[in-house]
């Protein structure tokens, strides 16, 4: 089993206009400090955020209880201008515990609701027993010599943007999620997925879109662990230890 959190800023849209339209620089600090900020926080109980649209963010959160969760949302509450509201989910694969997380804080109210203020709606959690995190550390091959260091910039942006696209496609249809995580390199909570499946998909992208992939799957009963893992799997193909386009590590 599989828990995710959603995190979601309290009624932010109608607070950035309030009283008028807040400079946009400061907008997008703010953001980028909430998140490093939930992430820390997360990460300390083994858990591990990824900013989606940053007034959202998604975060696999197996051992992080209902009291740490209250933690956190006080913390923030204590030192920004806004607050936000949490909703937890627990299922076999990570597309639908986000899913429950979501629906539960949605019962609260809406995103924009005044009323709405520091909700913690739980819809379930894992037993530690249960707890079981896959997540897959997925990276392009050669982008550095073959983009980057060739093409502009954006060009090279749009491209692995592209990948993202095609990557969240066909991942959300086996029920797992995707992330961009900074440079060439994404992060898919996949449980219920097997390295085949996995495979699968990087073979079908090459296909389509004649980019080449590899992926490292960590296993673990935290998310911290299980990326942790994923990466060390990762650096296993990148240092040539195996010929493997998939390679998996487990606790």
């Amino acid at each position: 089993m599989i828990q995710m959190t959603l995190i979601q800023i309290d009624n932010y849209g109608p607070w950035t206009v309030t009283p008028c339209p807040r400079a946009e620089a400061d907008l997008q600090i703010l953001q980028s400090e909430l998140y490093a900020d939930l992430q820390r926080q997360f990460a300390a109980k083994g858990g591990l955020v990824f900013f989606t649209r940053f007034d959202n963010m998604l975060a696999v959160t197996n051992g992080v209880g209902a009291e740490d969760h209250l933690r956190i949302q006080k913390s923030i509450g204590n030192r920004y201008p806004i607050t936000v509201s949490m909703g937890v989910g627990a299922a076999e694969t990570p597309y639908e515990a986000q899913r429950k997380a979501s629906a539960a804080l949605q019962k609260y109210g809406g995103a924009q609701n005044e009323e709405r203020k520091e909700i913690l709606a739980i819809e379930g959690m894992v037993n530690p027993d249960e707890s079981f995190v896959q997540i897959a550390h997925i990276d392009i091959n050669g982008i550095t010599d073959s983009l980057t260091d060739i093409i502009p910039a954006y060009d090279t942006s749009f491209i692995v943007n592209r990948v993202q696209h095609f990557l969240m496609k066909k991942l959300i249809e086996k029920g797992s999620l995707l992330f961009f995580i900074g440079g060439d390199n994404f992060m898919s909570p996949c449980n219920g997925l097997d390295p085949e499946g996995i495979l699968k998909i990087i073979e079908e992208i090459e296909e389509e879109i004649n980019i080449a992939l590899k992926a490292g799957v960590g296993k673990a009963p935290s998310a911290e662990k299980a990326a942790n893992l994923a990466d060390l799997a990762l650096e296993e193909i990148r240092g040539g230890f195996t010929y493997k386009l998939v390679h998996v590590m487990k606790e």
